[in-house]
């Protein structure tokens, strides 16, 4: 495997967006690009790539607005105020890979925050990806997200919002209690957790404009009307942990998948994993899911793509 950084214009038009492409030491037969969640960043997902280059799959990512190495300074951190900067900058990266590996399938994969990023991205731009993988996603109804949206918005949108934290992530994590830490709700491996609060890359805080930000994507793709833009051919892959708060314990997913189906999605999957929290790819079980998905991406290969179809069980 190499590991490979680059920079591209963010389509704020001030910011250079910093991604990592993990590319296989052999032939390649699918991308993999990754949309990562809110206060985290796209070298996260190094394991993830390690086990899917190891597989014929080249892996790529970008740092969000506010996020990793997409900023210009500290005080940047947590902080964008256009949501369809992140969904205008992952299409920029999906156009790059295109480039780097033409006529090969790519499939997109968002994680919390991200998979709403994906899931817009499958509205505005419908059917330019193989296949779309939603991890840990959400589902409230428009106007829940709209309330959301308008208390994110008070006070100063530089800095966080307390009473938007304690509603949304510090209820999170409280369903978990008693707490060891403020971050139970991630995942049920202490170490996963442990390595998340000691990132300062992950230690961030959002801010009032992104949260608010955040909530206008989410409620935008939670709308009927938006998702009959998508295209109904586009293979969707939903895994969540059935403990996940964020997609209410399962129900949530459960409610993204119904709605897809009504909406004329004929390829919808769904994998609730028993006692999992919100980071799937860092719990317990973690190497089943990486085979899941493994297996997901592979049944959707054409036959002459999954010709090469390796057998190596690389630990994740």
């Amino acid at each position: 495997m190499t590991r490979e950084e680059f920079f591209y214009p963010s389509s704020d038009g001030i910011h250079q967006i910093h991604a990592l492409l993990w590319t296989p030491s052999g032939a390649v037969r699918g991308v993999v690009q990754i949309a990562h969640g809110m206060c985290e960043y796209a070298g996260r997902y190094e394991p993830l790539a390690r086990f899917l280059t190891d597989r014929g799959f080249a892996v790529s990512g970008n740092d969000h607005l506010g996020h990793g190495q997409s900023v210009a300074g500290r005080e940047e951190y947590g902080y964008f105020q256009d949501w369809w900067d992140l969904v205008r900058d992952a299409r920029a990266l999906r156009l790059e890979l295109e480039r780097r590996f033409p006529g090969l399938p790519c499939f997109l994969l968002g994680h919390s925050m991200g998979s709403f990023v994906a899931r817009c991205y499958l509205v505005a731009y419908p059917g330019t990806v193989a296949g779309c993988l939603l991890s840990g996603t959400a589902y409230l109804p428009p106007w829940v997200a709209a309330a959301g949206q308008w208390l994110a918005g008070l006070g100063d949108p530089h800095r966080p919002n307390k009473l938007f934290y304690r509603i949304s992530i510090g209820a999170y994590n409280r369903a978990f209690a008693p707490n060891r830490t403020r971050a139970d709700w991630l995942s049920s491996d202490p170490a996963a957790v442990d390595a998340y609060l000691a990132d300062p890359l992950c230690t961030i805080h959002a801010t009032g404009a992104m949260d608010r930000a955040m909530m206008a994507g989410l409620r935008f793709v939670c709308r009927r009307g938006p998702m009959r833009q998508m295209d109904p051919a586009t293979p969707i892959y939903l895994f969540s942990g059935d403990l996940d708060p964020v997609g209410n314990r399962g129900k949530g997913v459960r409610t993204v998948e119904r709605r897809l189906r009504a909406v004329g999605c004929r390829d919808v999957t769904v994998r609730l994993y028993p006692g999992g929290r919100h980071e799937m790819l860092r719990e317990r079980d973690r190497g089943q899911v990486c085979r899941d998905l493994l297996a997901w991406l592979e049944a959707h290969l054409s036959p002459a793509e999954a010709v090469g179809e390796l057998s190596r069980e690389t630990p994740v």
